[in-house]
């Protein structure tokens, strides 16, 4: 006798709230459940439900037996999926969402590229700087970047973010680097979305409200300030790390460079991911790892 019988006939019944939906939901007659819960319950020496006329309702022991039951299912029908999607072609509409200019230059170039290898793939993707529900806007898939709230959301990394201090060199030939945290009033900073900027002192995270004269809530517009020697910039190394190899900036205050954070793929929580977003999610990945922004300057 195998240790799986009964099992999905119990979960059926316990699900359904009586055998004659469970011999429904399994294609089976309303007897066969019937004594494939007999023989369970024979096996485990436990009686799994209260029976009446009408309903059945589980016992405390069926309580705890369904839990562990419902997980044994879920995993068994997961594995037997994962070896079927092996080989299956991402086909049907993937909606996914991502910030403006980041999605604009980094991820829908690589998007496209699998599409055009995934040809029976469609996508919708929505550009916008605010954070959309994935679940109450039927979102397949999301990138994200920087710190993640806590969310009932599954994220997988897809790429590192390093957040960079620069300056122009004639910047700094006019009001020179500053050399501490302390000094950074002295400096004008170009302001994107938030005047507070994070560093890091003795090991621990330490946010500064920084000032200036110049705000634009666009990473290529504080760049292109930054370039012409407006002031100082902090923004992450996919803006600034051509500009750092090259020479046009230069980073500063090294020893504060704040803790990594990430680029992040995100969609609902659910233990199996459908071909399509399991193989976008690997090729983002290797994409943008090819990436010359991500390489170190």
């Amino acid at each position: 006798m195998s240790n799986w019988e009964g099992i999905d006939e119990f979960v059926a019944v316990a699900e359904t709230g009586h055998f004659t939906g469970a011999a429904t939901r399994l294609g089976v007659s309303s007897s066969h459940v019937s004594r494939q819960i007999a023989r369970l319950e024979d096996r485990l020496q436990s009686r799994l439900f209260y029976r009446s006329t009408r309903r059945v309702s589980l016992t405390e022991a069926g309580q705890t037996f369904l839990q562990h039951c419902q997980r044994l299912i879920d995993a068994r029908d997961e594995a037997l999926q994962a070896i079927t999607d092996l080989g299956s072609e991402p086909k049907g509409l993937l909606r996914m969402t991502c910030a403006v200019a980041y999605g604009e230059s980094f991820i829908m170039p690589i998007v496209d590229d699998f599409m055009q290898q995934h040809p029976q793939l469609r996508v919708e993707m929505t550009l916008t700087n605010q954070t959309l529900d994935l679940l109450h806007g039927s979102y397949d898939l999301a990138i994200r970047l920087g710190r993640l709230q806590d969310s009932s959301l599954i994220a997988t990394r897809i790429a590192p973010r390093h957040m960079y201090l620069c300056a122009a060199p004639a910047y700094l030939e006019r009001f020179g680097a500053p050399h501490s945290l302390s000094e950074l009033p002295r400096h004008n900073c170009l302001i994107g979305s938030s005047d507070v900027w994070t560093f890091q002192q003795r090991g621990r995270e330490l946010p500064v409200r920084v000032q200036g004269n110049w705000r634009c809530n666009s990473g290529q517009a504080v760049l292109a300030a930054a370039l012409r020697g407006f002031g100082l910039c902090q923004l992450p190394d996919y803006y600034v790390q051509g500009h750092l190899r090259s020479g046009a900036l230069r980073a500063l205050l090294p020893q504060h460079q704040p803790p990594h954070t990430a680029v992040w793929a995100l969609y609902p929580q659910q233990r199996h991911l459908s071909p399509k977003v399991r193989q976008l999610v690997d090729h983002l990945k290797r994409g943008l790892a090819e990436r010359p922004e991500y390489s170190t300057p």
